[in-house]
């Protein structure tokens, strides 16, 4: 063997250890990748947004793969949890599915619907209603002309609680200053013409707060009793 071959065989020896090196180096990333991602797991993403309150069902999910250490604790890896659930709040399209984002299904009586609005959970709430709680709704109003003095009104009396959601920081509007507004959407069971008077409230009161009443009190209210006025309060 001259000079020449020997050469060529050494600059083959080289190529074939960068080779190795380079291909352990490959494998040495991508073991690296793996023990920091760990295993994949099954997820399910929103193919559309749902609405509040929605039955669900499995056409409204497409299957994902991703590591189980980027799921939250509360993400639905079995679509079999959603079978007579309902959506507790707005499915945004794209978004992981979450337990705390659905709900069974209500029974409801006879004659009533499942109706849900927002409420403030500071003035509302205060972590004292619950699934299954009985509250009267009182609602006030600005005067509906300059002048006119401010009203409280019970709006419904004997709402009873279905579901409690989640606490949720709604941020104030460009035009307001305001701090963010922690909300509570509570759902109702309500006959047609109480849903009618609560969603009223929700769009058009000035704020709606909810009372809660005893274990066997009386949720009736007269009618002369249903509005309040500071001017007339003797």
């Amino acid at each position: 063997m001259n000079s020449r071959q020997r050469r060529g065989v050494i600059l083959l020896l080289l190529s074939v250890l960068c080779a190795l090196g380079a291909f352990a180096g490959v494998l040495s990333v991508v073991n690296d990748v793996k023990s920091k991602v760990g295993p994949e797991v099954t997820a399910y993403e929103l193919r559309t947004e749902v609405k509040p309150y929605t039955p669900l069902n499995a056409d409204q999910f497409r299957r994902v793969s991703m590591p189980r250490r980027w799921l939250s604790a509360t993400a639905v890896t079995d679509l079999a949890r959603i079978r007579g659930k309902i959506a507790v709040t707005t499915l945004h399209k794209g978004s992981l599915l979450q337990s705390d984002m659905i709900v069974d299904q209500p029974a409801l009586q006879p004659g009533q619907q499942e109706v849900a609005i927002m409420i403030d959970a500071a003035t509302g709430v205060a972590g004292k209603i619950t699934p299954g709680s009985t509250v009267n709704v009182y609602a006030t109003f600005e005067g509906e002309r300059e002048g006119d003095p401010a009203q409280s009104k019970i709006i419904v009396t004997g709402a009873r609680v279905l579901e409690v959601g989640r606490l949720t920081s709604l941020e104030p509007d460009a035009s307001d200053r305001g701090r963010p507004t922690d909300v509570v959407p509570i759902t109702f069971a309500l006959s047609t013409l109480d849903a009618q008077r609560l969603t009223y409230a929700e769009s058009f009161a000035k704020r709606v707060r909810l009372a809660l009443v005893g274990p066997g009190g009386d949720t009736t209210v007269p009618d002369k009793d249903r509005t309040y006025e500071l001017a007339k309060d003797k």
